[in-house]
This record gives C-alpha cells, structure tokens and sequence, in this order.
C-alpha cells in the first residue's frame, strides 16, 4: 500500500505487507535468501528455475504477444473489431463473451433480455463461431477465449470450427480461460456445483492433451482473485493452488505431466506498486518452476513455465479524471515487460466507463508498439536483476506465497475451501479493508482521495447498445433452429446427457452435438439437468469468524 501511519511516521509497507526499507544492500539480498530456506541463485534467462523469463533471449528475439481483450454486440460486429485491431497491430486475440453466453442462456431466453451483447459477442451456435472468425487467420493471430462457465462448450465450437476451416488439430494454436474455480471466489459465472465443474476443466485438458495437443485448454486467473480483494502475494498464491487442482486432476486421468503442463498458462493482474508486481512475477516464475520439478517430476523444462498474460488492471483505472488511466496503462505496460510477460493485453484508459472504443484501444496498442520501438524494452532480457531491492523483494515475495499455499493445504486445499466459501470470506474481506483505506486516505489514489479536481462533465464515448443487433442474433438463431435436422441434434443431445450422466470424457459428445448445432442453451440444459446448479455459500453467515478476523 506505501501508506504511513500516524504512529509510525517512517515505515512503509507493500499491499503483501512486506515492510520496504528505505534502503537496500547486499545485506538484505542474504537475510531474505535465509528466510526462503532455497537455493535464490538469479540464474540466467530461459534456464531452471527461469527467475529472469522463460526464454533466453525473451523479447530480443520475438516482442510479447500483444492481445486487446474485446467482444460485442453479435459475431459480425466483433469480427469487425478484430480487423482492425489486428489492422492496427494486434497480434493475438482476446476474445469477450455476453454474460447470457458466459451464464449457458440463449439470446432469445427470457434471462438474456437486456444482456445480449451488452458486455462480449453473443454465441448461441457454430454459426456465430463460424461468422466471428472469417478471413481470420486462427493459426498465426492466435485466439484466446476468455470463457469459463460454458468453457469446455466454446472450446468444442472453436475445434469444430478450425477443423471446417481445414486447420489440423494437432498443430493449432490458441487458448481458454476455462478457470472455473477462480469464479466461485471471483467474477460469479458459474453454473455447475464445483465438483462436475472441475470435471469438465479436467475433460478439456484430457481431451485437448490428446487431439490438440498445442492448444491451451486453461488458463489460471490470479487477476480476477486480484481484482475482488486479494494482495498481490495471495493473487500467485491462490492462483498456484488452483492451477495444482487442475493438474492433480489431469494426473487422475492416467496422464503424464509433461503430457499436458505445458500447455497451462496464467492470467495474471498488474495494477499496484510498481516493483511488488514485477517482483511477484519474479518470484512466481521461479516458484512454479520449482513446484513443478520437485513436486509433480516434470522432466520436460517446458512444463516448468510460468506462461502468463499480464497488463490488464482494470480495478487500478478510475471514472476520476480518466485522462489519467493513460499514464497508469502506460505504467501497466511496462511493468508486464520488465515482468517477462509473454502476452500483454493493456487495459484501455476509457473501460472504467464502457467497452474500449477503437481509439482507445488503439492507444493502448500504441502505448505498447511505444516500449518496443523507441524505449528499448525489447534490447536486454530482464534489465532489473540484479538490484538489491528487486532481489529482495523477489526473495519475499516467494516466502509469502508459499506460506500462503501451505496455509490453503493445511486448511484442507483449495477445492475445499472455494466450496465451503472461506476463500470468498478472506478476499471479500481483502476488498473491504482497501475500500476503507481508500475512503480514509490511507491508500492514496490520484484523481480520487489526493490531487483532486473540480471536474467538468466527462466527455468519454460510451459504446451504444444497439436492439438491432439483438434482433439480427435471435433471427440467425431462429433460422439455423430451422434448419436442423431434428433427429441428429435430438440424438446428439441425448448422447450427451448420457455422458454427463456416466465417466465418459464429455468433450467428444459435446462436439457431437456442436456439429449439429445445438445451442449453447440446448447444451447447457442437458449439463444442468444432470449436474444441478451452484448455490452459492451464504460467506458472512457461515465464516463470519474468517470475515471478522
């Protein structure tokens, strides 16, 4: 937090609650290594433990991925924007889902009035993969679907789509979210009990690790813990956890680890202080790597990556003075490079208002193609090693995290205690204590509690909310609804209700059914009457003492 208190006018402290020295020596580099009981050589990029990147070279050789996150409206309105980010520079994709697609509705379901491609692109069927991809090329801009609830059906959509379009399974790239354990404590879009939820995580990665075996079938979300309260320590922490659950699973499945843990990325938040985020990726990096060696017997190095997208940070960005969201995003960026990020995706100066418009995300591309171009970001690989504080708080930083992991197993793991609520009670308490210290002035936010201005009205170009669009999705839904054969999609549906109800991998009945084209809606109905849904635990009432501690 950097904050001082009235008691003690000269201690500061990280949002980790590491206490920062206002100076550091070799001194403090050798009491931090003590503290860690390991072995905290920098070593060098693209080696064991990959405390300085996981490649040798990093961005000398290729610049980071650059991945605006954007979706809306229907499939030709997002197939628009991707052209012209990728017009503009992009060169990966983030794809953004309406809540009615994220939740397993239809946009012509009574619960998707109002939300049909409000905040993300509407998908109701193949058809809407088929459209929002034309003239895209899947396999050198890779996509990455940032889906979690419906997740393993968006997964099947994009496989079937990428096979019609001639693209070979075996050597496609791309991503998806698919984390849906960091959505019981964070965003909310679930719809299963966690128990047949991480099945279906554990489904893609079965199913992905044998037919597409390139393809990322999870990425686990520290940001989304991050942006609901968590420091920044707890973020890796209980990210670290989660993504073991995945694994554990994998491993249950009969599979070897360096059959599918290299291809498990991480999404990660940026806003804070300025060397805590890049000393937690340090720190996180080198963790990983570890865990995967010496707990898991990963012998491939690959397996031992800490693969992430950074630069988001929307919780860091303000309606106060929105000009100033350029500085913090251009602050983001360089904190992602000086990080070893090997995507960003910068969060846009106008999205603590609306969707991005093209202007701002072009900026925000700008900002990046700015640090590749004229900063000389890409000239070194990890130009901070090597100080005394960056070592230090890297070393800490690690400590934490572990003693954050240890405490998650104590208490009976991470699924556990995702399904009782405990995690949700900490962070909703996290998120609690920083709106207090932000209200007070403890927690100093530019624009907001300090250098604050009588402010005119804010002239931001808010992205409109078109019912035409919502009339053009639920016509093409009606006409493919039409144009199905009712016996293969009635068949199709009813083997999967089979599976959900059996052992079976689900994945090869949901692509039954998407070439079919059955609705996510149709898909989601039969998941659910198999699974039930998700109550979500009562936190306060049933862990009001871990809200109180």
């Amino acid at each position: 937090m950097n904050t001082r208190t009235e008691k003690d006018e000269d201690r500061r402290f990280n949002e980790s609650g590491i206490e920062i020295k206002p100076l550091y020596t070799e001194a403090e580099v050798a009491a931090s290594k003590v503290e860690n009981g390991e072995d905290d050589d920098i070593g060098a990029p693209g080696q064991y433990p990959f405390t300085r990147g996981i490649h040798r070279e990093m961005y000398r050789k290729r610049p980071w991925t650059m991945r605006q996150y954007t979706g809306f409206g229907n499939a030709e309105d997002t197939n628009e924007r991707f052209k012209y980010l990728i017009a503009t520079g992009n060169t990966g994709l983030n794809v953004a889902f309406d809540l009615p697609t994220q939740c397993g509705f239809d946009s012509d379901d009574e619960m998707a009035k109002g939300e049909v491609g409000r905040v993300g692109m509407a998908i109701d069927t193949l058809k809407d993969m088929e459209i929002a991809f034309d003239g895209i090329d899947i396999q050198n801009v890779t996509v990455s679907l940032t889906i979690n609830g419906t997740a393993a059906i968006m997964i099947a959509m994009y496989l079937v789509m990428a096979e019609k379009r001639g693209f070979d399974l075996k050597g496609l790239r791309g991503t998806c979210q698919n984390d849906i354990l960091k959505e019981f404590v964070g965003r909310g879009t679930w719809i299963y009990p966690v128990e047949p939820s991480v099945r279906l995580v554990a489904d893609t990665i079965e199913y992905c690790a044998q037919n597409a075996p390139l393809y990322s079938p999870v990425s686990v979300c520290g940001y989304h813990i991050r942006e609901s309260g968590a420091t920044p320590s707890e973020e890796i922490a209980h990210a670290f956890c989660i993504a073991k659950a995945y694994l554990d699973e994998g491993l249950k499945r009969g599979l070897e680890i360096d059959a599918f843990a290299y291809r498990m990325s991480f999404n990660f938040n940026i806003f804070g202080q300025f060397f805590e985020q890049i000393c937690k990726f340090r720190a996180g990096r080198r963790l990983w790597a570890r865990i995967l060696k010496k707990q898991y017997g990963a012998k491939n190095a690959k397996s031992m990556w800490l693969r992430m997208i950074a630069g988001g940070g929307g919780s860091g960005l303000t309606i106060e003075q929105p000009e100033n969201n350029i500085v913090r995003g251009a602050y983001y960026a360089l904190i992602s490079a000086l990080s070893g990020a090997q995507t960003i995706a910068l969060c846009c100066y106008d999205e603590a208002y609306t969707i991005p418009s093209p202007k701002a995300q072009r900026l925000s591309l700008r900002t990046m193609q700015i640090l590749i171009e004229e900063m000389g970001l890409t000239d070194t690989v990890d130009p901070l090693a090597g100080s005394y504080y960056v070592e230090t708080l890297t070393n800490q930083l690690e400590t934490e995290i572990i003693r954050i992991m240890d405490d998650v197993e104590k208490r009976g793991g991470i699924i556990k205690l995702i399904s009782n609520g405990e995690i949700q009670a900490h962070v909703s308490k996290g998120a609690y204590e920083h709106q207090k210290q932000l209200e007070s002035g403890e927690f100093r936010k530019v624009g907001v509690n300090c250098h604050e201005i009588e402010e005119e009205d804010q002239v931001v170009e808010m992205h409109p909310y078109k019912i035409e669009d919502v009339e053009k999705q639920e016509a093409r839904l009606k006409k493919v609804k039409q144009q199905r054969d009712p016996a293969v999609i009635g068949k199709a549906l009813e083997n999967l209700g089979k599976a959900a109800n059996g052992t079976e991998n689900i994945m090869p009945f949901l692509i039954e059914a998407v070439k079919a084209y059955a609705t996510v809606g149709e898909m989601n109905q039969v998941l659910t009457s198999v699974f039930g849904r998700y109550r979500e635990p009562d936190i306060f009432k049933e862990h009001a003492n871990v809200a109180a501690e």
